[in-house]
């Protein structure tokens, strides 16, 4: 079996993924939580599909996400080499880029593969203190 290389481990960060728009927020002081049940992208060592759900959670500040752009840009990890880490985390940065909320949580529960289950969660702000 060949090494995780570092190309492994960057594989997906980068490549061009559709935009998310966003819409003026009317209101103050409440909670979205979008549930995403059939996330797919491809494990960039193996080729394989990986499934799994990834909920967002947010405070919208001055503005939220607009559903069906965020679909488009979701669909865009289906033919995607990327590790199930880096899709938390870029699924994350990529919306805090888009619509700037005053804190997000991104939970990526991820099917079972060789009977292990992995669940990743990343948050805004980033507690940088945390190791």
């Amino acid at each position: 079996m060949s090494e995780y290389t570092e190309k492994h481990a960057k594989s997906g960060l980068k490549e061009k993924l559709p935009k998310i728009e966003c819409f003026p927020n009317q209101f103050e002081g409440y909670e979205i939580k979008i549930e995403i049940p059939e996330f797919t992208s491809v494990c960039p060592k193996t080729g394989l599909p990986d499934f799994g759900k990834i909920t967002i959670r947010y405070m919208p500040d001055k503005y939220c996400v607009e559903l069906k752009s965020l679909k488009m840009y979701i669909l865009g990890y289906r033919n995607l080499g990327i590790f199930y880490e880096n899709a938390v985390n870029r699924i994350l940065e990529d919306f805090v880029k888009a619509c700037k909320p005053k804190w997000a949580i991104v939970t990526g529960e991820f099917n079972p593969r060789g009977g292990i289950k992995s669940i990743v969660e990343a948050r805004y702000p980033r507690n940088r203190s945390e190791k």
